[in-house]
């Protein structure tokens, strides 16, 4: 399993985080996007290495880079911009890295952070990126092409199922279950607007198959999801974390997140001109 984990985390740390950074379209990101490489590759390559201190001081560096791109949130919360809902997604996208950073610096280190096994924390880093990073900026930019309740509800409450699923870890199995539903509604409502877009008019093929094939895998990644916290919750049987990292954790990380950034890449380029549109705060749109 943990060669499978370290490869999902080497395609968050290397690919989907400077992809979704760019797709903002958020020039004071520019900086940090393109110093990016510098803290990701220690990061990487600390996946590969045994526990030592060489392995925490290269997860250290990765940590470093994310929370440079966390300081970003509250300096644009303090300046009144993305306080709508996809705003408030895109900021919960800036802050998640640093969750899985400090994952991974514990967990390179043998610490067990809060009393979470090894385990836990190895597998907190792959969800910290996908579910945190990559799901709540696709929430947020599906939000804003789709600006009626169900985009704005995804918006919402992929951050809060997210950050549910965060505090369950601390509270018990019954709060991260309730967190896994909040999140699976907004995830779904994510892949319902995504499949809405495949649909419409006017896409080409190869974007419309990158939006169908990412909005399908999400009725399946998160039916797991779900199945797993209820078996947590109430001792029924459910699937091994093994299993979970082979088909929910590759399922996101391949069908829903590479899919969709691949796909949100190419409305970009077909529309060059909409990420400097202002939007209703002010601000650029996410």
């Amino acid at each position: 399993m943990s060669a499978l984990v370290n490869a999902i985390v080497m395609l968050g740390m290397l690919v989907v985080v400077p992809a979704g950074l760019r797709l903002t379209g958020e020039q004071e990101l520019d900086g940090i996007r393109r110093l990016w490489p510098l803290f990701a590759v220690p990061g990487a390559v600390a996946l590969w290495l045994p526990r030592s201190p060489a392995a925490t001081a290269l997860a250290c560096c990765y940590a470093l880079g994310t929370v440079l791109l966390a300081l970003h949130a509250p300096r644009r919360a303090a300046r009144g911009r993305d306080l709508d809902p996809a705003g408030i997604a895109l900021l919960t996208a800036l802050i998640t890295p640093a969750v899985a950073a400090v994952a991974l610096v514990a967990e390179r280190s043998g610490h067990e952070l809060f009393g979470f096994d090894l385990g836990i924390l190895a597998l907190t880093v792959p969800h910290f990126h996908f579910a945190g990073f990559a799901a709540a900026l696709i929430a947020g930019l599906v939000c804003r092409v789709s600006d009626g309740p169900a985009g704005r509800f995804a918006a919402l409450s992929v951050p809060l199922g997210t950050l549910l699923v965060l505090v369950g870890y601390f509270i018990g199995d019954w709060a991260e279950l309730a967190g896994a539903l909040v999140l699976t509604a907004g995830m779904w409502t994510v892949g319902l607007l995504t499949w809405r877009m495949g649909r419409a008019d006017g896409r080409d093929r190869t974007t419309r198959l990158l939006l169908l094939a990412s909005a399908a895998v999400l009725v399946a990644t998160m039916l797991l999801a779900l199945s797993w916290a209820l078996g947590e919750a109430t001792g029924i049987p459910h699937p091994t974390l093994t299993w979970m990292a082979a088909t929910h954790g590759l399922g996101n990380a391949l069908g829903f997140a590479l899919c969709s950034l691949l796909a949100w890449r190419r409305i970009r380029a077909d529309q060059p001109d909409r990420a400097d549109q202002p939007d209703r705060t002010g601000g650029r749109t996410a």
